[in-house]
C-alpha cells in the first residue's frame, strides 16, 4: 500500500480510481483527480506547498514533485503524461502536456496545453513553454511546433495506457 502521510493539518485527497503503487509516497497537500496513476518510487511532497494533480494523470516510476514554501505550487491539468524520473519543482503543465523521461521543470515554469519537454531537458525557472511547442536541451531551448491534434492524440492514448497498465495490478494473479 502507498505510504500516504497528513501532515500539517493536511491529508492528500486522492480522486477516484487511481491507481497508487505500494512504494509510491504522497504527503500532504496534494489533489488528485480521477483516473490517475502514481508509479513505483514517485514522491508527491505536499509537505511545504500544495500539488493540484487533474484526471488521468500518470506520473511514472521515481518521479519527485516538491515546491518551495510559500512561493510556488504545483497544477497539472488532465491528460498530462510526467515519464520516469522526473523532477518538477513548483511548475504549471497544462493539459494534455508530456514531460520526457529525466527532465526537469523549475519553479514558475509554464508548460503549455499539449507541449512537450523532451528526455533530459531542463527547463530553467520562469520559463514559458508555449501550447503545442518541443522544448529540449540543457537549458531546455524551443525545438519546433508539435500539431495540436497529434500532442492531444498522443497523450490521450499514453495515459489510456497507463490506466489499462494500472488495472493490472486488481487483478488477482494467475499460475499462467
Amino acid at each position: 500500500m502507498a505510504l500516504i502521510i497528513p501532515l500539517r493539518g493536511f491529508t492528500p485527497s486522492i480522486g477516484p480510481d487511481c491507481f497508487l503503487a505500494e512504494n509510491a509516497t504522497i504527503i500532504g497537500d496534494v489533489t488528485m483527480g480521477s483516473e490517475c496513476s502514481i508509479w513505483f518510487n514517485t514522491v508527491l511532497r505536499g509537505d511545504v506547498n500544495t500539488i493540484t494533480i487533474g484526471d488521468r494523470v500518470n506520473i511514472q516510476d521515481g518521479s519527485v514533485l516538491h515546491t518551495l514554501y510559500q512561493k510556488s505550487t504545483i497544477e497539472i491539468g488532465n491528460d498530462v503524461s510526467i515519464g520516469h524520473n522526473v523532477t518538477i519543482h513548483g511548475a504549471k503543465i497544462r493539459d494534455y502536456a508530456l514531460v520526457g523521461m529525466g527532465a526537469v521543470v523549475m519553479d514558475d515554469a509554464v508548460v503549455g496545453e499539449g507541449a512537450i519537454v523532451a528526455a533530459g531537458a531542463v527547463v530553467l525557472s520562469r520559463t514559458i513553454i508555449g501550447p503545442n511547442e518541443l522544448w529540449g536541451g540543457a537549458p531546455a531551448k524551443f525545438i519546433k511546433m508539435v500539431e495540436p491534434e497529434k500532442a492531444r492524440e498522443m497523450n490521450q492514448k499514453i495515459a489510456r495506457n497507463y490506466l489499462m497498465y494500472s488495472r493490472w495490478y486488481d487483478q488477482p494473479a494467475t499460475d499462467e
